[in-house]
């Protein structure tokens, strides 16, 4: 029996089909067990980070540090469907600054935040521009009470109105004014949001709308065609956590080490992502 075996092995081995399917999946296995082997025993040590002390370190009054929103006050350490510590150093979308310190003058009559979350946008940029009237919108009961507290912590409550679930009716009925900036981070539902009739009712306005094409790949194709005609796009990229970790500087994270620094600037995005800010065309004439 043994010899009969063995010279099938031998046969088999000069079979180029059997050679094949050996290779299709044993020695494949076998490589891969060996990579994940290789990777266990030599992979770095997740590094140690007491996220409360780090708290404390970066931001132990619960007020944003840098950027355009500095001095924005947090009622709680909580953040709604996003990472905290990076709203509170100033980090979080810093890829968006640059922009945000650009519009400071258009001093806006009204700032729309659909997908609102805790406020960090809505109340952010109600203080940056002190004489708007700010709509806030979330389908998250415990955002729109984190929202409604971020207002009476920075004392803009009386500016403030909020929402559940918008749509593209809610959005074309709102009683905007001179100039406003409506602000759309919805998961993917700006494409029901941004109809063609949407955007006619928003040809006075200015639109930064937050594309999720890992969610559907048409929606960057179907916003840029519904503003063609009416506003002029500004396309801004989100940076990879990784290069975040590498290369922000904040005095506040000079403490920590490079591991460190990529958790606690991580905002775990699925993709490289686009912001997609529409200006109105029509009061640019």
């Amino acid at each position: 029996m043994k010899s009969l075996i063995k010279k099938a092995l031998i046969k088999s081995a000069h079979n180029a089909t059997v050679w094949g399917m050996l290779e299709a999946t044993l020695f494949r296995l076998t490589r891969f067990l060996e990579r994940e082997k290789y990777r266990n025993e030599n992979a770095p040590p997740t590094p140690a980070l007491n996220w409360e002390a780090a708290l404390k370190i970066i931001s132990p009054d619960l007020t944003v540090r840098h950027g355009v929103f500095r001095g924005l006050k947090y009622p709680a350490e909580k953040s709604v469907g996003s990472v905290l510590i990076p709203k509170l150093l100033g980090s979080y979308e810093q890829e968006l600054q640059p922009l945000l310190q650009r519009l400071i003058p258009q001093n806006y009559s009204e700032i729309v935040d659909i997908g609102c979350a805790e406020g960090f946008y809505a109340i952010g940029l109600g203080r940056l521009f002190p004489a708007s009237k700010i709509f806030a919108y979330d389908t998250n009961p415990e955002g729109i009470r984190l929202c409604r507290l971020m207002a009476q912590a920075n004392q803009i409550e009386s500016r403030l109105v909020t929402g559940s679930f918008c749509d593209a009716v809610a959005l074309q009925n709102l009683p905007l004014t001179r100039r406003a900036l409506v602000v759309s981070d919805c998961e993917g539902y700006e494409k029901h949001l941004f109809t063609a009739e949407t955007v006619r009712k928003l040809a006075n306005h200015d639109v930064l709308i937050e594309v999720h094409d890992f969610v559907d790949i048409t929606l960057s194709a179907q916003l840029r065609a519904a503003f063609q005609t009416t506003h002029d796009l500004e396309i801004i990229e989100s940076i990879d956590d990784l290069k975040k970790a590498q290369t922000y500087d904040f005095a506040e994270l000079a403490t920590f080490d490079l591991s460190q620094r990529k958790l606690l600037l991580a905002e775990h995005r699925p993709a490289i992502m686009e912001w997609f800010y529409f200006s109105s065309r029509i009061l640019a004439k």
